[in-house]
């Protein structure tokens, strides 16, 4: 049976505008029509009035890990937990992702390598909930770089499963890539420098080559699939832009000609400019080293953030979730509004632009006819980024997964069924 959804208020990315009083039409797991509020509806449809509520698109996070222990700077703690451990803490933070209002994630790396690729087809079998997931399987990279797990005494060697995406040239960088996609990863990882939280490494050194991403980007393509590259330094980050990757993650160090680059290429940029708020109110979460690092680049990256709006870059939204608890990911949209986006922008970066990053924008990113019916609903104002951390009301596919609407909502209709 048909369902209509009747809001206060509609949230068009597409057209960048709110639009009054609007009943979008869901036929099974896609969105039929989307009609004024004031259209009679077909006897015997049912309807969902969401009163005053504003709605809009599923979220999408570009970049986020839902495998691993979440907010906790020292990954060696990963090594005490077990495949299934990682799988099952997993099945919460996509829990926790999904009712925040994000019902599409990247997820860009695990230390256990194929984790999120057990997590994503779970999901996807209806098994648990969860947002949909496009998963890297592994971080490609160098054996001491920002994708692997250091720290440990000389000689202690770890089990293939969690130095899988090691490489050390280009034929190595071949194989892995092979090897993931086969194995059942839709986006390849790369580390393209060094990293923030990664000990001994600077993240504004390069990693790889960049004819090791460029091939990558060869190997990656013949599977249809792309790269994502994890690129803090201004060389690091044109190497990979040059060598033909779809998304720079982080961003931290451009300068006018990496944004030159970008604007040539049609690169995206995954910016987490947030999620240091949240590090300097948890420190204690986190060592010397990590903090010291994290304070040299949250400026910096901020700069580079709004000098890439400025320039018409791509931007899509991406907060490096796990870093800190997941769920809280819309705080990012506030602080996008700060350096340079309007609120109307920002939701673009969070819906339709990061569905585009994705290949995805025939599926999600909008609310439109043919698409999924990916939906989230807020009470306040959906012209203020804050309204979005109190998401009230979340559908996925047509099936509504969270709805904390207040009963005392008024409603357009006088009635409202769920």
């Amino acid at each position: 049976m048909a369902v209509a959804l009747r809001c206060a208020r509609l949230v068009d990315v597409e057209a960048g505008a709110v639009l009054p009083d609007r009943t979008v039409v869901i036929e099974g797991d896609r969105i039929a029509a989307v009609r004024p509020g004031g259209e009679p509806l077909p006897e015997g449809m049912r309807l969902i009035d969401l009163g005053e509520a504003s709605l809009a698109p599923g979220l999408i996070d570009l970049h986020t890990h839902l495998v691993g222990p979440a907010a906790c700077g020292d990954f060696l703690q990963e090594l005490k937990l077990s495949g299934a451990q990682l799988a099952l803490d997993g099945v919460a933070h996509a829990r926790d992702t999904l009712h925040a209002g994000f019902t599409t994630v990247r997820d860009v790396g695990t230390f256990h390598a194929f984790v999120d690729v057990a997590l994503r087809d779970a999901i996807d079998r209806g098994i648990v909930p969860g947002p949909r997931m496009a998963v890297a399987g592994a971080f490609v990279g160098v054996s001491t770089g920002g994708g692997m797990i250091v720290g440990l005494t000389p000689g202690i060697e770890l089990p293939r499963h969690y130095r899988l995406g090691s490489v050390r040239d280009v034929p190595d960088v071949r194989e892995r890539v092979r090897e993931l996609l086969t194995g059942g990863a839709d986006v390849i990882k790369l580390i393209a420098t060094g990293a923030v939280l990664t000990s001994g490494t600077v993240p504004g050194a390069p990693e790889l080559r960049e004819e090791q991403i460029r091939a990558a980007v060869e190997e990656a393509q013949w599977y249809g699939a792309y790269v994502a590259a994890h690129a803090h330094g201004a060389e690091g980050i044109k190497w990979a832009i040059r060598a033909g990757v779809r998304s720079i993650e982080h961003g931290t160090e451009l300068d006018d000609e990496s944004i030159e680059l970008m604007l040539e290429h049609g690169t995206y940029l995954s910016a987490d400019i947030w999620w240091s708020d949240w590090l300097n109110k948890h420190p204690e979460q986190f060592d010397d080293e990590q903090r010291a690092k994290n304070d040299a680049a949250t400026e910096r990256q901020r700069q580079s953030f709004a000098k890439a709006v400025r320039a018409g870059v791509r931007v899509g939204f991406g907060t490096d979730a796990g870093c800190f608890p997941h769920g809280l990911q819309t705080r990012q949209l506030a602080t996008m509004c700060e350096w340079g986006m309007t609120p109307l922008q920002a939701l673009r970066a969070a819906t339709l632009t990061s569905a585009e990053c994705m290949g995805w924008e025939d599926r999600v990113g909008s609310i439109a006819p043919g698409k999924y019916a990916d939906l989230v609903a807020v009470t306040g104002d959906p012209q203020d980024p804050a309204s979005f951390n109190d998401v009230r009301f979340v559908m996925k596919g047509g099936e509504v997964v969270r709805d904390d609407l207040p009963a005392a909502v008024p409603s357009v209709s006088g009635e409202r069924t769920v």
